[in-house]
């Protein structure tokens, strides 16, 4: 019964997430992101300002969240259903590339464009892949009980960071005249040439666990 009661509470919890993002973007789309209070939020999705606490911490959060949702999770998912021959800085770059490069909403994108505190929220979101996928590599290691996958990880968070800075915040951006920032360059090549960075460092992390005794 008390497993039951749990799985109830955590439906309902990620039930109240969605809603809120979703509430948030919505009401960014109709009104601007400027112009949305957290209480309008809170009160679209039914709950209070005090519960809107309890799942982000500013309006921008929740509206790149509706954007973002569940990335991480499907990141590493994405890497854990790569086959075992694959090489681990190969399983990580599909993996990435496959899960920041698909089609998503271009009106919530462009949405993220025009406001510079989206733009740093969007970039924030990244470092949300960190633990799922410090667990996802840790088991394609072999469980090594060290610090090494979250390392790693946390590298492959930043480097997805830098790439994602560089298509929407390059150097002496354009701008258009409501202060939109064009995003140049290719991102799934800007996230590649991040990620081969870490190229050397995975593969000698994978060496040392094809090496080591499995148990």
């Amino acid at each position: 019964m008390t497993t039951r009661r749990t799985g109830l509470r955590e439906q309902k919890k990620q039930a109240t997430r969605v809603a809120l993002r979703e509430a948030a973007l919505r009401l960014a789309l109709q009104h601007g992101p400027d112009n949305v209070r957290v209480d309008d939020i809170a009160e679209a999705a039914g709950v209070s300002p005090r519960t809107y606490n309890n799942y982000f911490s500013s309006r921008e959060q929740a509206i790149v969240a509706a954007v973002t949702a569940e990335r991480e999770s499907r990141v590493a998912a994405a890497l854990a259903a790569r086959p075992a021959r694959t090489r681990l800085a190969d399983a990580l770059t599909e993996a990435i590339l496959e899960q920041y490069t698909e089609p998503r909403d271009h009106e919530a994108l462009l949405l993220i464009t025009t406001s510079p505190t989206l733009r740093e929220a969007f970039l924030d979101a990244a470092a949300a892949v960190e633990h799922p996928l410090a667990a996802a590599i840790d088991q394609r290691l072999g469980d090594t009980g060290t610090p090494v996958a979250r390392v790693l990880a946390a590298s492959v968070a930043a480097a997805v960071r830098v790439a994602l800075q560089q298509w929407l915040q390059p150097p002496a951006a354009p701008l258009t005249a409501g202060g939109l920032v064009v995003p140049s360059g290719s991102l799934p090549d800007l996230l590649r040439s991040a990620l081969a960075a870490l190229a050397p460092a995975l593969d000698a992390a994978e060496e040392q666990a094809q090496q080591r005794p499995r148990r």
